[in-house]
């Protein structure tokens, strides 16, 4: 099994990716993969509702976004990782995420998805719930922990400092890891859910 994992912070040895490293080694004890794919320096364009990812199958800009998108296809999990900016994710990895999910037409049902948010205090929840509505928009289950996904510190590595933070890392690997192998094992067995074709409406019709 494979979990992609995103990096949205622009330190590479940074909090996020301490708390990020947690969840790894728990992966590791489960025998899942791990790719990480850090996007924090990079400069990412917003989706500009082109819509010609109807006709291609991929975003018209074809950077990370299209890279992330064929990773993403072979993952059976994916971790969206960020720094918390005013009460909210890196706008780079906002930008990357949506135009990956609004672009990428491959199946993401039954995908494991999970966020993680670190801030110096506040923020983290707003954060959290952000990250969140990529994977239910997509029919993916969410894994959840023990609290709401997240850990605190400011300068690099305090964030291993915070005990419960770095406990709730390891605690969503291993529901993440628990809910993957159960969902191969329902796949095999009974199939995925029945689909039916989406119903597109708005306030006026």
């Amino acid at each position: 099994m494979k979990v992609l994992i995103i990096n949205g912070s622009p330190r590479r040895q940074g909090n996020t990716s301490a708390a990020l490293a947690e969840m790894e080694t728990v992966f590791a004890q489960e025998g899942i993969e791990v790719e990480t794919v850090q996007i924090g320096t990079k400069e990412i364009r917003g989706c500009i509702a082109c819509n010609k990812c109807s006709e291609l199958g991929r975003c018209v800009f074809d950077d990370i976004v299209n890279e992330c998108a064929e990773k993403l296809a072979e993952a059976d999990g994916l971790v969206i990782g960020t720094p918390v900016y005013y009460a909210s994710a890196n706008g780079s990895l906002v930008s990357l995420l949506d135009r990956l999910f609004y672009s990428d037409h491959n199946d993401k049902t039954m995908k494991v998805g999970a966020a993680v948010a670190v801030a110096r205090r506040g923020g983290i929840t707003a954060t959290f719930d952000e990250l969140n509505k990529y994977f239910t928009i997509s029919g993916m289950p969410v894994a959840s922990g023990q609290y709401w996904n997240g850990a605190h510190g400011r300068l690099p590595g305090e964030a291993t400092q915070d005990e419960e933070g770095m406990q709730q890392m390891r605690t969503v690997a291993r529901n993440m890891a628990f809910l993957m192998k159960s969902i191969a094992l329902g796949r095999e067995r009974l199939g995925l859910p029945e689909r039916e074709q989406p119903r597109m409406t708005h306030f006026i019709r």
